[in-house]
């Protein structure tokens, strides 16, 4: 069911909510949290489908705001049943002076005593924490990998950090280091002398893996970009050396990769770039600080030296 609300106040977006709801046979005692989306015209509507998708495993009320120039006015949608998956979406498109408070906008649309988590897809601020809709949400996802510059982002990213704050590109990083940490569980149990990691200059994934790695391992950690005419899409390749020699698990081609180590055959892996739902699915499923997180960005991304040039 979508009711679509031109030139509406958020009192009436509310009322409509409820009667929808109760027309509808919309069970809402389910919802867990509400996620608050900021998000611009052109990637709302795939934002709206990765966290439809997401519901499914975190029930809940999806807030979408976008604002815009114009004449002060709010128009709303609002989406239940078959069309907000798990969930229930409300649209807010606010333009003018009706934009210039986007705490008011979606405050009393907030499920009651349930968490708020903010999500920016693209364009975040600053210092999320310390934005409008930062200041009341539990926890705040950004995504680096949308920034232009993705190491001056990382950068601010560390600066700004509050717990509560993650980024979409560290969440990505989840199976690389799953894949690296069942590798260093098996024998021989060798200490790692330095590390190495590749990848594509677009991808601050490449940055943050080198920033766990030296943080985890307390060893040098060459990171380095690859050619964007070869190499175009996250993380290349990751390097572990010790005595015994290298562990190398490389992606060659996106989606597959091989592990290589001493004295064993190669060993083919799955190993696909995540979707956007897989990462935010993830994200949902904790709401205290990552604490982690908040240690690599803070601390790891600081102890390395600079990348080296594409090859």
């Amino acid at each position: 069911m979508i009711i679509d609300l031109p030139d509406t106040t958020t009192g009436q977006v509310a009322k409509n909510l409820v009667k929808a709801r109760e027309e509808g046979g919309v069970v809402a005692l389910g919802r867990v949290l509400t996620l608050v989306i900021a998000a611009t015209d052109g990637i709302a509507e795939a934002a709206i489908d990765a966290a439809n998708d997401a519901s499914r495993e975190h029930p809940m009320r999806v807030i979408v705001l976008t604002t815009g120039p114009g004449d002060s006015r709010l128009d709303a949608q609002i989406r239940v049943g078959g069309d907000a998956g798990a969930s229930e979406v409300v649209v807010l498109r606010a333009y003018g002076e009706a934009a210039s408070n986007e705490e008011s906008l979606i405050t009393g649309l907030l499920l009651p005593d349930a968490p708020v988590v903010v999500w920016w897809p693209q364009e975040a601020p600053e210092a999320p924490a310390e934005s409008p809709l930062g200041r009341i949400a539990q926890r705040r996802i950004t995504d680096a990998a949308t920034a232009y510059d993705v190491r001056a982002r990382l950068g601010l990213l560390g600066h700004t950090h509050v717990p509560g704050d993650t980024d979409l590109a560290w969440t990505r990083l989840t199976h690389w280091r799953e894949q690296l940490a069942a590798v260093l569980d098996q024998p021989p149990y060798e200490e790692v002398v330095a590390a190495e990691v590749r990848g594509a200059a677009a991808s601050p994934s490449t940055a943050l893996l080198a920033g766990w790695l030296r943080l985890a391992l307390d060893v040098p950690v060459r990171w380095a970009y690859e050619d964007p005419e070869h190499w175009q899409e996250g993380i290349k390749s990751v390097r572990l050396t010790r005595a015994s020699g290298d562990i190398l698990l490389e992606r060659p081609v996106p989606g597959s990769a091989v592990l290589t180590q001493p004295g064993q055959p190669d060993h083919e892996l799955h190993l696909p770039r995540r979707t956007l739902r897989e990462c935010l699915a993830e994200e949902l499923r904790r709401l205290d600080p990552d604490v982690l997180y908040g240690r690599v960005i803070t601390e790891g991304f600081e102890m390395l030296a600079a990348p080296e040039p594409a090859v």
